[in-house]
């Protein structure tokens, strides 16, 4: 049996791959003795007395089945767990998402001119302040607020009416009084001027 080292090494090299990947055809043994440069081991590869082994099969499906069953929540008990429950979702991440879910809600209402700055302002504050716990409080609370605004303003607006037509209806008051007096100095001047010429 000849020995080949030189052969393989060669052949590693020429192929881009380890040692143990490298296949040497045992029936051309001497032929691939005789090659002692990568020029002549390129013409053995060409001619399939040097191959490059495949690679070996690892397959993931077992893999796959256990994160599927780990999806559906099975092999997740008190028994399989490793760090503390803060360790393996911190409850700060938690927070940060929640910030960031209703931030965002806010941002799309002041965009959409559904919310004025004063009021995005306030909800901001209210959110940081872990007022809601999520959208969709936040959501039913800024309806509530835009509705409670509404009647506040319907409220105002009758009260100024009301205001405006009772000071129309005072003024048109004083000057029929006005108008009352006048007439009623009007006819009594020329009685007093009478009484005078007797």
């Amino acid at each position: 049996m000849v020995a080949l080292k030189l052969q393989k090494r060669l052949a590693a090299e020429v192929l881009k791959c380890g040692k143990r990947k490298v296949w040497l055809d045992p029936n051309e043994v001497n032929e691939i003795s005789m090659a002692n440069s990568r020029q002549n081991i390129r013409k053995l590869v060409k001619d399939g007395f040097v191959i490059r082994k495949p690679q070996n099969i690892h397959s993931r499906s077992r893999a796959r089945l256990a994160a599927a069953a780990k999806a559906k929540g099975r092999h997740t008990g008190y028994g399989k767990r490793r760090g503390t429950r803060e360790a393996r979702l911190p409850t700060s991440l938690l927070w940060m998402r929640r910030m960031r879910v209703l931030r965002r809600l806010l941002r799309k209402y002041r965009d959409a001119k559904k919310i004025d700055k004063h009021m995005y302002h306030e909800l901001y504050l209210k959110v940081k302040g872990n007022v809601y716990k999520n959208k969709r409080v936040l959501m039913e609370s800024i309806h509530k607020e835009k509705a409670e605004k509404l009647r506040e303003k319907a409220i105002a607006e009758q009260f100024e009416s009301r205001r405006t037509k009772n000071k129309a209806a005072r003024l048109r008051k004083l000057e029929r009084r006005e108008e009352r007096f006048a007439h009623y100095f009007d006819a009594a001047a020329p009685k007093a001027t009478g009484k005078s010429k007797k």
